[in-house]
């Protein structure tokens, strides 16, 4: 039996490494990015040759509840089912809270926790109906402890360890997980602001000594995606023992 995953922000990145492991393990996905639509269609054709399996590409902000209501949609149509939904979209802000504008605060809690709220909201009926699925959210370390300059993206990703823990809740009678990754420092995009000495004293602090790589993030969604339903509400840490 075929089973179906939605995964966004897959264009490049963690989101990206996720949606190859979970093409590797024979789901037909479903992918969202913001921008790079040529990088998404590019992995898309690569994952169809590759794996033999349907994938759907769309481009749009998760932060848009229409387009992820219609993106959802359009998902439901073609494959008639949701088995797995990855919540991977997410942005950051550096820089002191006081010089941050309100704009840019609501941007980031947008993106990275109301998408959350969205994909839930447009898929939880039919893995309701099906008694079946897993909601698995890509946070942070600094969700827990929170980062000195990055308070909305802190904020934003201790919303999500709550909006996992809440939801996990509501869905467990049925059969649904809810969990959530916190991820350290990972090699990709995001931290390329980092020049080379600071690159070197943040390796220094992690006791792993070094970052982890994105692919290593999407082999711990398989193992949890292969648990069974009674873990959930989890905020599952990966960041090579720096918490």
């Amino acid at each position: 039996m075929f089973q179906t995953a939605f995964v966004s922000g897959a264009s490049r990145g963690i989101g990206r490494a996720i949606a190859t492991a979970l093409a590797r393990e024979g789901y037909h996905l479903s992918l969202t990015c913001e921008k790079n639509s040529d990088l998404l269609e590019e992995l898309a054709e690569d994952l169809r040759k590759t794996y033999h399996i349907q994938v759907l590409t769309f481009t749009g902000d998760m932060a848009d509840y229409d387009f992820v209501q219609k993106t959802a949609e359009q998902t439901l149509t073609q494959f008639g089912q949701i088995d797995v939904v990855i919540n991977n979209a997410g942005i950051s802000y550096l820089g002191l809270l006081h010089e941050m504008t309100v704009d840019a605060w609501n941007r980031v809690l947008s993106v990275n926790l109301s998408s959350c709220f969205y994909t839930a909201k447009c898929f939880c009926p039919s893995m309701i109906a099906r008694q079946r699925g897993h909601i698995l959210s890509v946070s942070s370390m600094w969700g827990t402890v929170g980062a000195s300059c990055e308070v909305a993206y802190s904020a934003s990703k201790g919303g999500v360890h709550a909006f996992t823990r809440a939801l996990a809740k509501e869905l467990a009678p049925s059969g649904i997980a809810v969990n959530a990754i916190a991820c350290g420092v990972i090699d990709t995009q995001m931290n390329d602001f980092l020049s080379d000495e600071e690159r070197q004293a943040l390796n220094e602090s992690i006791p792993a000594g070094r970052f982890a790589q994105s692919s290593e993030v999407a082999d711990a969604v398989i193992h949890l995606l292969q648990s069974p339903s009674y873990l959930t509400g989890q905020i599952i840490g990966i960041d090579g023992g720096y918490l």
